[in-house]
């Protein structure tokens, strides 16, 4: 099948950044090709032509951080819905984490999901496993069996590993399956009965608070790790200012350290929970403004590597009790277009750095070839950035409703979004 995009801004470092025409054969882009003038290119008979005037053209987006619930847990996500939804939202791929029920610390649970995400037919799963059997933290998972079966990471998100001995050994195992090792960067002891960031607010409210250094403490533990055994770093869900000079560090350094941060740190802060809002309560907790504008300008330096969503479902069960009782987490996929591409707006970052953030940067993170030259898959978000809307979650493909952005009025979305050079979400045709 021949699918022509016609005229769009191609926003990929290996093209001109011009209005071009980009010819989809058999999933792979066969070619691209710049609109000189009034020139118009002699381009071979096609199945369908998509006009992308006055659209951007990136690679498919990609999302290192999702929980999409199954097994276990299907009333808040299943894989299909989850997949739907980051179709809705542009997003082409999704690295899901293990802490599902089963926990993904075999090989017969990556290859369910994988299973179940072929049959969705939707966005791409590139399934990340348990570090530790159960996400227990005593005995390392089998690396060599996950790997075969699909997986292309290691973490026991949702719970950090204390045990440092048991980090250095996953580090060294992970680097022989060259696997990535993402890390949950929380010390449980600083934590303690905190719910929400250390500070004014906390003490306002009456809720116990986290302070930056239960993050800061274990990231500097685990750069001192990768430092140690040479293997790859992945910082989850970076929000704290001593973060990101720790990573700062370790990348002048030259480890193989990266980082994602997620929308909510770069747009949120600790006064969004307002009057014990839980939908503003989220592990690590939304911090200071302070700590809001470093997330931002280490966007913008490449101190941070990827925007990822750490879209976390959860039922009204879970979330519509008392502050300190409520689950920790937010659904992302179908807001984390419209909100990152506020960036842009504001000046933080250029729609080149936003595509780096969005789709280059997670892919070299997963190990994952993606761009918009000849030869490469066809996974294609196409953007309208200019679209006026307001974030409905009641309108959302999730499951879940646990979205702090319900309400807001903003520019920009997904209009198109292809995978394999399949059309995956039509806005035109599959919204009403």
């Amino acid at each position: 099948m021949r699918i022509l995009i016609k005229g769009g801004r191609i926003i990929d470092p290996d093209q001109p950044d011009v209005a071009s025409d980009l010819l989809i054969e058999d999933g792979l882009i066969r070619d691209v090709r710049p609109m000189a003038g009034s020139t118009v290119p002699d381009w071979p008979e096609v199945d369908r032509t998509v006009d992308a005037t006055d659209r951007l053209v990136l690679p498919g987006l990609i999302d290192t951080h999702v929980h999409l619930r199954e097994p276990g847990q299907e009333y808040k996500e299943t894989i299909a819905s989850g997949c739907r939804a980051a179709a809705w939202g542009g997003i082409t791929a999704v690295c899901c984490m293990p802490n599902t029920d089963p926990v993904n610390d075999n090989a017969g649970v990556t290859e369910f999901i994988l299973k179940k995400a072929a049959d969705a037919g939707m966005a791409r799963v590139y399934p990340a496993a348990a570090i530790s059997r159960g996400l227990q933290g005593q005995e390392m998972s089998e690396f060599g069996e996950l790997r075969a079966a699909g997986a292309v990471a290691v973490t026991d998100d949702g719970m950090p590993v204390m045990n440092a001995q048991l980090m250095r050994r996953a580090l060294e195992y992970a680097k022989g399956f060259d696997l990535t090792v993402m890390a949950h960067s929380e010390d449980l002891s600083l934590t303690g009965s905190g719910v929400m960031n250390e500070g004014k607010v906390s003490t306002r409210l009456g809720l116990g608070g986290i302070p930056n250094c239960s993050e800061s403490v274990m990231v500097t533990r685990d750069i001192a790790l990768c430092a140690l055994t040479g293997a790859k770093l992945h910082i989850a869900h970076v929000s704290t200012r001593e973060s990101i000079l720790a990573i700062r560090q370790a990348k002048e350094r030259g480890l193989r350290v990266t980082a994602e941060t997620a929308p909510h740190y770069f747009t949120l802060t600790d006064e969004d929970v307002g009057e014990y809002d839980t939908h503003a309560k989220m592990n690590p907790p939304l911090r200071s403004r302070q700590d809001r504008e470093i997330i931002r300008e280490a966007l913008a330096d490449g101190t941070i590597d990827a925007i990822a969503t750490d879209h976390a479902p959860h039922s009204s069960v879970e979330k519509d009790v008392e502050f300190d009782r409520a689950a920790n987490g937010i659904i992302g996929l179908e807001s984390s277009l419209p909100l990152s591409l506020e960036l842009v707006r504001s000046g933080v970052l250029s729609i080149h750095q936003l595509a780096e953030r969005m789709s280059l940067g997670p892919a070299r993170i997963l190990g994952i070839e993606r761009g918009l030259s000849p030869g490469e898959p066809a996974d294609i978000t196409i953007i309208d950035p200019d679209a006026a809307h307001r974030i409905d979650s009641q309108a959302f493909q999730s499951l879940s409703r646990n979205c702090p952005f319900d309400g807001w009025d903003v520019r920009g979305w997904a209009v198109m979004t292809m995978v394999d050079g399949n059309i995956v979400f039509d806005r035109e045709v599959d919204t009403p």
